[in-house]
């Protein structure tokens, strides 16, 4: 019993895969497995024992369609039964027939053939014709019915007008436009400002844009620090007014000049002087706060004009070759030769003799108070050339140093 338990395992392992081999056997595909003679991989559309009659086959006698596939066992009894059996194999995909095309397409020869006339979308869409605005506009040129001016000869010459002249409408004449032969009239100013005067029309002005207050800054108008300038000048009585910007090289010129031409209290400035509006304001604070109380001091009378000698003036210092330019020549100086008051005296300036004591004294004043407002003060006594005259500029000093010749 012992021998037969141990002879049975190594027969076990032997049977067993003999076993598989034969069960396995009949799952091996043919030789022929690519070619033409396996059906069993065919698809067949089959009918389950239906008269060919009634699966609409339009055929003789009756035949049945198998419903079973036709494999490699039984190839010999479908052989057999081929009058009585009929197979029907599926089209391909991509087939007319597939795609229920009854006449096959025939491949063109690569040419597009396009209808007579064009292919009319809008009439595929069921879409009526629509006209375009260019093209109406073309319809109306052609048909002389234009809306708006035509201009022909564009780009030579002797441009003009192309049909008909458009006649005026209601509203030209309403903004007086005048008709004749038919043109559209447009009123110069002259002929408004009459109907104006006339009618008595209330025009409203918009700020003028050559205006540099009225102008952005962003836009080339006048800095915020100039504007805030001319507003303390308003404040302080001076008479100005902006002139158009002064420019002769780098050396010279007057970005916002204005014209100087009186101060407050009546005080004119003779003549006029052109400077920048920072040596402006520093001079009318003087006059206003200095020169002023020290006339009705001495004189009791105030001041009712100045002579300025220089102001704006391309030129060395002094005039002299070689020297370096005169801070008149960036307008931000002004030279003072004559003070008149009210009462008529002329206060000439320039160096006074011993007895002059009124004079004297209301010139060393001059000196001493306008130092405060100016950062340089020459006159007479100064040098041989300030002899005649006092100079007050504002010359910038990297250390603001004053210079006041006392």
């Amino acid at each position: 019993m012992a021998f037969v338990s141990r002879l049975r395992r190594p027969l076990g392992l032997l049977v067993a895969p003999a076993m598989l081999a034969a069960c396995s056997g009949g799952l091996m595909p043919p030789d022929d497995i690519d070619g033409g003679g396996v059906s069993a991989i065919q698809p067949v559309e089959v009918i389950s024992r239906v008269p060919a009659g009634e699966a609409g086959d339009t055929g003789g006698d009756a035949a049945y369609v198998s419903s079973e596939p036709v494999g490699q066992a039984g190839e010999a009894n479908a052989a057999m039964a081929t009058p009585a059996r009929q197979q029907k194999r599926l089209p391909m995909i991509d087939s007319d027939e597939a795609m229920g095309i009854s006449q096959p397409v025939q491949a063109s020869s690569g040419v597009l053939t396009v209808p007579e006339g064009g292919v009319n979308m809008d009439a595929g869409l069921g879409v009526g014709r629509v006209e375009g605005l260019a093209e109406a506009q073309a319809n109306e040129i052609a048909e002389g019915n234009a809306s708006q001016v035509v201009v022909g000869g564009i780009g030579t010459d002797t441009p003009q007008q192309v049909g008909e002249p458009i006649p005026m409408s209601e509203g030209g004449a309403e903004l007086g436009a005048a008709e004749s032969e038919g043109y559209l009239r447009v009123p110069d100013k002259a002929t408004t400002r009459r109907r104006q005067a006339v009618e008595g029309d209330q025009v409203a002005f918009l700020p003028r844009l050559n205006d540099p207050m009225q102008v952005p800054e962003t836009m080339g108008g006048m800095p915020a620090s100039e504007k805030a300038c001319r507003q303390r000048l308003v404040k302080l009585g001076v008479k100005f007014r902006d002139v158009p910007r002064i420019s002769r090289g780098r050396s010279c010129g007057i970005d916002w000049p204005v014209e100087l031409s009186g101060l407050s209290g009546g005080i004119q400035i003779k003549p006029a002087a052109q400077v920048n509006c920072r040596i402006t304001e520093a001079f009318a604070r003087w006059v206003k706060q200095e020169l002023v109380p020290s006339t009705r001091t001495r004189y009791l009378s105030g001041v009712s004009a100045i002579h300025q000698m220089s102001s704006y003036s391309c030129r060395t210092m002094n005039s002299q070759k070689g020297a370096a330019m005169s801070e008149h020549a960036k307008g931000n100086a002004i030279d003072v030769g004559k003070i008149v008051l009210k009462t008529g005296k002329t206060i000439v300036i320039e160096k006074k003799g011993f007895f002059a004591f009124r004079e004297k004294g209301l010139l060393k004043s001059v000196r001493g108070d306008s130092c405060k407002y100016f950062s340089t003060v020459l006159g007479p006594g100064s040098d041989r050339f300030h002899k005649d005259h006092f100079h007050f500029d504002l010359r910038a000093r990297k250390s603001g140093y004053r210079h006041c010749s006392l």
